[in-house]
């Protein structure tokens, strides 16, 4: 297949090791001089939007962060948990370059890009020592040096973590980083304002319209180039483990602009999560995947052991280890319970499907720690502390305190949350949305099809495929922030550096402005009975039973006519609450979800299109005997990039991807 003459990669020529060296070396350069006269905006303070805002301020360019919370530090970057992988080969392991690339792009399903996927793993090593640098606590062994542990879809140990709260403190360094540059007035940082559009002029982004959330003013802010370091649109599926915040609408309004949207259906359902409890609930909680390290992933051998746990009549802990079906590591012994996250998640749907799930509504499998407590860690600290032929009681204890050392956060969160001691009881998790691979398409330099527009991070689409493997969110973030955009902006901002700032009483500015303002007075205008959130759990109903772990034609087609509808109602009978000249978050809720409504159409005519399954996107009617995934690599090695034409709109441009150096074939973990 051809590449869309409207897409170009802009992939370096050359050897693939060497790509990114040869390119960063010859690419035009800025002289500081210069770089004072660019203004460059960021949106998002996540880990990629405070690295690359705090490392092109240092660089010399005159910086502009917005962020809809009242501080950079509450970005939801805050909230992962389990690490950030780098190949380091710290354990001597095997670990390298090419392992942490080719497993990337396998664990990818063979839906990424071999370029971009090899450049995130040459930097990944630098990225643990900028953090070292500037203080991250990253946990260390005993002698000093800094420790690893294992994620899923690898057989080494490359994921560096602070406890359970690896994201926060990554995102403390990068926010110090920040900071500093705010404290020296080279960037100006805007908190509690939203990005509702951005401002193309003679065919380049230049600028945006925010809303300030406490005032409700609309405000307007010139940039030499934008860079949208936005997040991810789990939150299409009302219940999912991102932020309430979370959203697409930066992503959108610049898809609505021009910027194509790469594989918007590809999207990460994560195993180890608190199941749902009830309708009162509007998100989810995350267990890191960090616990497969030490937790065992079951379910009873019997249903009517299960029926009887169900009930209330057996406690899990009273089946012997024959009656128990660890079934990760009978399905898959060479990977175990460390197998990537999309084939995790359906071999825990599939066993709750047969009738084997443990919590009352039968949507839960156990993640235990009892055996490696005892026999993997309680063991080892009795030899160490000489206490010969240990009581199970003793072996429990010594356990215990090392698995606390290691996970207590996740443990203490766990059991405020659900009651339940996980030390003394197994935990209950069950998949749950979690992380978008897709996102607006990039090209090598991260640039959109909107010239002097990027997107970094999650925002984008480049480098997961179509499953990401575990810690490699916070890799992506931090790479795209801290060591490639400040290059390859630079590429474009070369040939900018005679434009003068373009006053925001432009006509450009001014329209639109008054676009927005026009879609907020069609939203109150409304006046209709019905809250927001009346319209988001009903999308996120359609889009997790129609377009969630597995999907299938029938139900695609029918999602999408569903989606239409609730589209249509909410612009009937939505109410929105209180002013626009004010504090108002039902009217934040309200733009969101009409986003939503718009992004969650196009995810069910993406994976409509897509007739194979790869990664997170399984269609039933494309899988092994075994039931795995089952590619179709002959008719669907691309990009899906989509170009809105208007609502229920959009054309089909495909970049078709070109495996070099790694050779395509069936995933297996067994």
């Amino acid at each position: 297949m051809a590449t869309s003459p409207k897409l170009d990669s802009k992939i370096p020529e050359g050897v693939l090791e060497q790509k990114w060296t040869k390119y960063r070396s010859t690419m035009p350069l800025i002289n500081p001089a210069n770089k004072r006269n660019l203004e460059v905006i960021v949106v998002g303070s996540g880990l990629a939007g405070a690295s690359a805002a705090a490392t092109l301020a240092e660089l010399g360019y005159s910086v502009k962060v917005f962020c809809f919370q009242d501080s950079p530090r509450r970005a939801h970057s805050i909230a992962a948990q389990g690490g950030i992988n780098a190949s380091k080969n710290y354990q001597n392991d095997g670990d390298s370059i090419y392992r942490l690339f080719y497993e990337t792009v396998k664990g990818g399903d063979y839906r990424a890009r071999e370029a971009n996927v090899h450049r995130l793993s040459e930097v990944s090593g630098n990225i643990i020592d900028q953090c070292v640098a500037q203080g991250v606590p990253f946990a260390r062994e005993y002698g000093g040096l800094l420790s690893n542990r294992s994620f899923g879809g690898t057989q080494v140990q490359r994921t560096f973590y602070a406890a359970g709260q690896t994201g926060q403190q990554l995102l403390l360094g990068a926010y110090s980083a920040l900071q500093r540059q705010v404290g020296m007035g080279k960037v100006s940082l805007y908190t509690r304002h939203e990005m509702l559009d951005i401002v193309n002029i003679e065919g380049k982004c230049r600028g945006i319209i925010a809303r300030n959330l406490i005032s409700g003013k609309l405000e307007r802010y010139f940039g030499h180039a934008v860079l949208l370091c936005t997040g991810g649109y789990g939150n299409v599926f009302f219940l999912s483990t991102n932020a309430m915040g979370s959203n697409v609408t930066a992503a959108w309004k610049a898809h609505k602009r021009g910027a194509f949207f790469g594989n918007p259906c590809y999207t990460q359902i994560h195993p180890t999560c608190i199941p749902v409890s009830g309708e009162h609930q509007s998100k989810l909680t995350l267990m890191s995947e960090s616990l497969r390290n030490d937790g065992r992933i079951w379910v009873p051998k019997r249903k009517e052991d299960a029926e009887a746990i169900r009930a209330g009549k057996l406690s899990p802990n009273s089946l012997k280890e024959d009656d128990r079906d660890y079934y990760l590591e009978r399905r898959y012994p060479a990977f175990g319970n460390l197998v990537p996250r999309d084939v995790a998640s359906r071999a825990a749907k599939e066993r709750c499907d047969a009738g084997f799930g443990v919590n009352k509504t039968g949507q839960a499998v156990y993640l235990d720690f009892s055996y490696n407590m005892k026999f993997k860690y309680g063991k080892v600290e009795a030899t160490i502390q000489g206490i010969e032929n240990p009581s199970e009681k003793q072996l429990e204890d010594l356990g215990r305190a090392v698995i606390k050392e290691k996970y207590g956060n996740l443990f203490d969160m766990y059991e405020q949350i659900t009651g339940v001691n996980p030390y003394q009881n197994p935990m209950q998790i069950y998949p749950a949305v979690h992380y978008t691979m897709g996102g607006l398409w990039v090209d090598y330099n991260l640039m959109t099809t909107v010239p002097g527009l990027y997107a970094l991070g999650e925002a984008n689409f480049s480098d997961h495929g179509a499953n990401r493997l575990g810690a490699s969110a916070l890799m992506q973030g931090l790479a795209d922030g801290y060591f490639v955009i400040p290059y390859t902006v630079g590429v474009y901002l070369s040939g900018e550096i005679r434009t003068k700032p373009i006053p925001t009483t432009h006509e450009a500015f001014e329209k639109a402005e008054q676009e927005v303002k026009a879609r907020i007075e069609k939203l109150f205008a409304v006046n209709g009975t019905k809250p927001v959130d009346y319209f988001h759990r009903h999308l996120g109903k359609v889009m997790w039973e129609k377009c969630g772990m597995a999907r299938n034609a029938a139900d695609l087609k029918s999602a999408i006519t569903d989606i239409q509808k609730i589209r249509e109602e909410f612009w009937k009978d939505v109410r929105v609450t209180g002013k626009a000249d004010e504090f108002n978050p039902e009217l934040e809720k309200a733009g969101r979800v009409a986003d939503f409504l718009e992004l969650g159409e196009l995810m069910c005519i993406d994976a409509l299109h897509r007739n194979e399954s790869c990664g997170g996107h399984f269609r039933e009617e494309f899988q092994t005997e075994e039931g795995e995934a089952k590619r179709d690599d002959d008719n669907f090695t691309y990009v899906a990039a989509w170009e809105m034409k208007d609502v229920s709109n959009w054309e089909l441009h495909k970049e078709e991807l070109k495996y070099e150096n790694i050779k395509i074939a069936q995933r297996s973990y067994k």
